[in-house]
């Protein structure tokens, strides 16, 4: 009996492994967008998720950058910064946004509401990899322009925990919170 009680353990665990994988170490994303109207980057990660973001419009990706939620971290010097200058150069303006509720899905909305008033058809939102998949979910159920999804490495050391808590909150979008 409790050596079948562990064998079905060990395949559910075996199952949910699989599915990490799948949904926030290997997600779709984009590896090198296309143009967009603006680069968004989602709150978190302070500058994993930051600098890349940077890149992207110092590229030429979009000519605008645009954080979320900068003043919820106050070690976000980096974000805070460009937000009070407004501008990352001659070429690559700044808009910040608060999040409300300060969530992925209050990003979401803001999002949306953001390309509706400024009229973008295209967005390249970036996030940690194991954010990517909830977070496209939830941004295709406010945002009807084209997405592109670019995905930042986590350091290895918290893939679990960011795993574990994932793999709820995407149970909770699946099931409970089907709206934008």
């Amino acid at each position: 009996m409790i050596r079948r009680l562990l064998l079905v353990f060990l395949g559910l665990l075996a199952a949910w492994l699989a599915a990490c994988a799948f949904l926030f170490v290997w997600p779709r994303a984009a590896s090198t967008p296309s143009r967009a109207d603006a680069v968004v980057v989602l709150s978190g990660a302070r500058n994993e998720r930051l600098d890349p973001a940077i890149a992207l419009v110092k590229r030429g990706v979009a000519p605008l950058l645009v954080i979320s939620s900068p003043r919820k971290d106050p070690k976000w010097l980096k974000a805070r910064r460009l937000c009070r200058a407004g501008a990352l150069s001659r070429s690559v303006r700044v808009l910040c946004f608060e999040a409300h509720p300060y969530s992925t899905r209050g990003e979401a909305r803001a999002i949306a509401r953001l390309a509706t008033a400024r009229h973008w058809r295209r967005v390249v939102v970036v996030s940690s990899t194991f954010h990517l998949t909830r977070a496209q979910m939830l941004i295709r159920r406010c945002y009807s322009g084209e997405l592109t999804m670019v995905g930042t490495r986590s350091p290895w050391w918290r893939l679990p925990e960011e795993w574990a808590s994932e793999t709820g909150k995407l149970f909770v979008q699946l099931t409970v919170e089907r709206r934008c």
